[in-house]
């Protein structure tokens, strides 16, 4: 199976400027790629992730938090961390005008800056929680897929002139920087941030060919 392709960071950066410029939700739509870029979360987990994941009771923005085993695209809770300033201010200022549309807001205008903490963090255009389509396979098992927002991803993609990819690209370049930034991450350490299950799985996705390679480094600075 193809791996879904890394962005490179000018790649990634004309995406967010072209999202932050189109379509009728542009805050959204720039803190939607920036979560999945900067966290490697799945859409179908992006999809369920409640506001109380993301703030603390007084509305400031908790430190830790996790995917938890009933949102984990494999079951296994992970641990996610809101240390990324670009991921946070894209956040908060979606969060803004979720409050000024009205979207998913409560009465308790003290807590959780006034919206309701059990509704997801990312909502639709109306304001609705995404819906997930259920997909059991011949062994019986259970799967889930948010068809509405993988279809969005790729249109933010190909309206920044990038073909192939998916929000699956976002897991992999998030895990692609971890791994070759300044400050290389080990992998035990990706392992657990992506909440996959083996070493060798987590290099797989990792591993890019030499003529990749060559561009990531090139454009570190």
């Amino acid at each position: 199976m193809a791996k879904a392709p890394y962005i490179e960071d000018h790649r990634l950066k004309h995406m967010l400027k072209v999202a932050a410029v189109s379509g009728e939700f542009p805050v959204r739509n720039v803190a939607l790629l920036t979560c999945v870029y900067g966290t490697g979360m799945m859409l179908t987990e992006l999809a369920r992730f409640p506001l109380k994941a993301y703030l603390n009771p007084d509305g400031s923005v908790r430190d830790e938090s996790a995917v938890t085993p009933d949102i984990a695209y494999n079951g296994n809770e992970r641990p996610l961390y809101w240390a990324n300033k670009k991921v946070v201010d894209a956040i908060d200022k979606y969060l803004v005008y979720r409050v000024e549309h009205r979207h998913r807001v409560t009465t308790k205008q003290a807590a959780y800056r006034g919206l309701d903490p059990e509704a997801p963090l990312f909502l639709t255009d109306v304001g609705e929680p995404y819906k997930l389509t259920e997909r059991r396979t011949s062994t019986g098992a259970i799967s889930y897929s948010c068809d509405s927002l993988s279809q969005f991803f790729r249109k933010l993609h190909l309206q920044a002139g990038i073909e192939g990819a998916s929000a699956m690209s976002g897991r992999r370049t998030f895990a692609v920087r971890l791994a070759t930034g300044d400050r290389p991450v080990d992998l035990k350490h990706i392992k657990v941030l992506l909440g996959m299950k083996t070493l060798r799985a987590t290099k797989a996705l990792i591993d890019v060919d030499p003529v990749r390679l060559g561009k990531i480094a090139a454009g570190v600075f």
